[in-house]
């Protein structure tokens, strides 16, 4: 239930790493560029760290999405109507700034350190209960953070042999499309309405552990994701976002999942573009 966290989601494990490490390196501005949920995270960790924090968003990201980084004490800027050039204008600010470092959304080994928490956790948690490794690990992609945050736990935890079921919406799935071409492919745009799934292209260490571990590239429709977060909300009383839903909606669809009684994981990564209207507006959008 990452979706628990104080900034709302999965990434402050990870950013908050990076962030922590950059303050130790010196580091006295962080500049991010997010569509919402890396930037509530670096506006989280600059505030508890004491840290100034610039963050770049594109023009989809929503108002009050805006305003609730800004809650945190960090500046926002809007560039661009994708996450893309928001983040080309984030590199560039910090590329004139000796002072500032760049707090990339999840294409950092730190990030990754700090995303493996959770299924060092995971692992601990079915301990308890005596349970063996899980039948597979079920998580959302997008620029795939938290995907290889997963790879580098599984790893340690020695569930090499687990497979990660790697979720995505279609009109979002640039895993799936590197997966069919075997080299990362760039998406032309962004069609989903799992906007948070919005990087054209997944970080290219993903490759490595494509050719090294059993990762399963999913996509589900919007119009399941989308039902999933309506399930989810019903069942366990928690809203997330589509991009979360992708994930979820696995969990509601049994053909997609591996065979055998071993517990599935599947990770709620959260995100805080979610509302109870926010949520009616999309199912009558996607049908």
């Amino acid at each position: 239930l990452e979706n628990t966290q104080p900034s709302g989601s999965f990434k402050i494990r990870g950013i908050g790493n990076l962030c922590q490490n950059a303050l130790t390196r010196g580091c006295s501005r962080f500049v991010s560029s997010s569509g919402g949920n890396a930037g509530a995270a670096v506006a989280y960790a600059g505030r508890k760290l004491g840290i100034e924090v610039i963050v770049v968003v594109p023009a989809t990201t929503p108002e009050f999405m805006r305003s609730k980084i800004e809650a945190e004490g960090a500046h926002v800027r809007v560039h661009g109507d994708v996450w893309d050039e928001a983040d080309l204008l984030a590199k560039e600010i910090v590329d004139g700034d000796p002072h500032a470092c760049y707090i990339s959304p999840f294409d950092h080994p730190d990030i990754w350190e700090g995303h493996a928490t959770m299924i060092e956790e995971v692992q601990a948690q079915l301990a308890e209960v005596g349970s063996a490794p899980p039948s597979a690990v079920a998580l959302s992609v997008g620029g795939g953070g938290l995907l290889l945050g997963a790879c580098v736990g599984m790893q340690r935890c020695g569930w090499d042999a687990v497979p990660i079921l790697a979720a995505e919406t279609e009109g979002a799935a640039s895993l799936s499309a590197t997966v069919a071409a075997g080299r990362i492919v760039a998406l032309p745009s962004i069609t989903s309405v799992a906007k948070s799934l919005g990087a054209r292209q997944v970080s290219t260490e993903c490759l490595r552990w494509l050719r090294t571990r059993p990762i399963v590239a999913r996509t589900v429709t919007d119009h399941q994701a989308v039902k999933a977060c309506q399930e989810f909300a019903t069942h366990h009383r928690y809203l997330v976002e589509p991009a979360c839903g992708a994930a979820i909606a696995l969990a509601y669809l049994p053909d997609r999942l591996p065979s055998g009684s071993a517990p599935l994981v599947v990770v709620v990564c959260g995100g805080n573009i979610i509302s109870p209207t926010i949520l009616d507006d999309l199912v009558h959008q996607v049908g």
